[in-house]
């Protein structure tokens, strides 16, 4: 029988599946809904998706280098747990490697690795380890040298927060204790011209405010907001900062005294942004006891 876009839509409404796998289920079944249905939880496709609208807030971050070039890749889980299972580390490795030879973040979805795509591979895994999972974001660098640091790494090349840095010139250390900087001090933004200009005029807002809260001259008012921003800017950009290894430097003045040039940085942290269920066990226990 025919299949109509109709029963493709009822079916993905009833499975959450993907279009191509719900067209693909009536056809093999030919049109029987419910048979469908029963062909998507084979293939493991009606499961993973019925767990895709559960919050996926933990996982891994995995940096990968080569040739001048270093990627960084989120990989979402819902709890920490799966984080540390071996297949799911094993997973995130292999699509750090795949990223380094992807431009972005959908040509990296659709990279194949081991004969699947890298998005077909995340949605198997959802099926077998039982959690909602997502590869949410990816990011990369390039530079005469690129240096990856994994803040407490939970395996090679992964943990909750990966940094990569850019330089111009030879590495000769430095690059390692400015990846540590930035995953200890969270940058804005290499520098100031690299600040969001939204960022900039909140704070100059903000600043502005409690200047003329003094009651001073206007004169003087801009002269403390001049101040403080420069402070502002010292504080959120990565050249500004003062170096956690030598604090009497700044990270600019560390990198120029190395012969090398800070030309870029990444700094992903597991669960930036992602707004978290907080679960209230004692209710959930005393409703469960309610019936």
């Amino acid at each position: 029988m025919a299949i109509t876009a109709a029963m493709v839509k009822d079916l993905r409404d009833t499975t959450g599946a993907g279009m191509m796998d719900a067209k693909k289920a009536l056809t093999e079944t030919e049109g029987d809904m419910e048979a469908a249905v029963d062909w998507l939880r084979t293939k493991g496709l009606a499961k993973a998706a019925k767990k895709s609208g559960r919050t996926a807030a933990e996982g891994l971050v995995a940096v990968a280098v080569r040739d001048g070039r270093g990627v960084a890749v989120e990989v979402n889980s819902e709890t920490d747990f799966v984080a540390k299972n071996a297949d799911f580390q094993k997973m995130v490795g292999t699509i750090a490697e795949a990223a380094l030879g992807a431009a972005d973040l959908d040509a990296l979805k659709a990279t194949e690795i081991n004969g699947k795509t890298v998005e077909t591979t995340v949605t198997d895994a959802i099926a077998i380890i039982g959690e909602n999972m997502a590869l949410r974001r990816m990011a990369a660098v390039e530079g005469d040298t690129v240096v990856a640091y994994v803040h407490n790494a939970a395996a090679e090349g992964m943990g909750k927060i990966g940094v990569l840095v850019a330089l111009k010139g030879a590495d000769t250390g430095i690059g390692k204790q400015i990846a540590m900087h930035v995953a200890a001090a969270n940058p804005a933004s290499l520098s100031e011209k690299d600040l969001d200009p939204s960022v900039v005029e909140r704070e100059k807002s903000v600043l502005t405010e409690q200047a003329r809260e003094s009651g001073k001259p206007e004169a003087v008012i801009e002269k403390m907001i001049e101040g403080r921003m420069k402070k502002f800017m010292a504080e959120v950009t990565l050249l500004g900062q003062q170096f956690v290894i030598n604090p009497d430097v700044t990270v600019a003045d560390a990198a120029k005294e190395a012969g090398v040039e800070v030309l870029a940085f990444v700094r992903m942290e597991v669960g930036e942004g992602i707004e978290k269920k907080v679960e209230d066990f004692a209710a959930e226990v005393a409703k469960t006891a309610r019936g």
